[in-house]
């Protein structure tokens, strides 16, 4: 129970800081991929800070021999990059770029009825459910 309400009290900061961000704005997205038009460069501090927070939290979690609302951590172990990696790096881009969303982002603004956000998920949705499929 300890899990599940830090878990949603974490999403609901998550989601506030995308709103806050302007992360939920496609304009936005798709200005900070153009930079060769009109270019909006703030992403880039958004996505620094975030690498930054992410960064002191992953040193702070790994001084500690197990979490704080779970019986163990769950670290990344994969360290080769191969073909599944590269296309699946690549496919994300390339929806990011066209649609102006990424999964995060997109499952907010959901929230707030954007009828291009909900076709994006629903699309995620799908793709994910190809895959499972295509991968049995």
């Amino acid at each position: 129970m300890q899990s599940a309400i830090a878990s949603l009290l974490l999403g609901v900061l998550f989601a506030v800081g995308l709103i806050v961000s302007g992360m939920t704005d496609p304009t936005n997205i798709k200005g900070f991929l153009d930079v060769f038009g009109a270019w909006r460069p703030q992403l880039a501090a958004v996505m620094g800070v975030a690498v930054m927070v992410t960064w002191a939290v992953y040193a702070i979690a790994r001084r500690r021999s197990v979490p704080l609302t779970a019986p163990q951590f769950h670290w990344p172990d994969a360290t080769h990059i191969d073909a599944p990696l590269l296309t699946g790096a690549a496919l994300f881009g390339a929806g990011w770029a066209v649609a102006g969303y990424c999964p995060g982002p997109a499952l907010v603004a959901t929230g707030t009825l954007q009828p291009a956000a909900i076709v994006f998920v629903l699309a995620m949705l799908a793709g994910g459910f190809a895959h499972r499929i295509w991968r049995k």
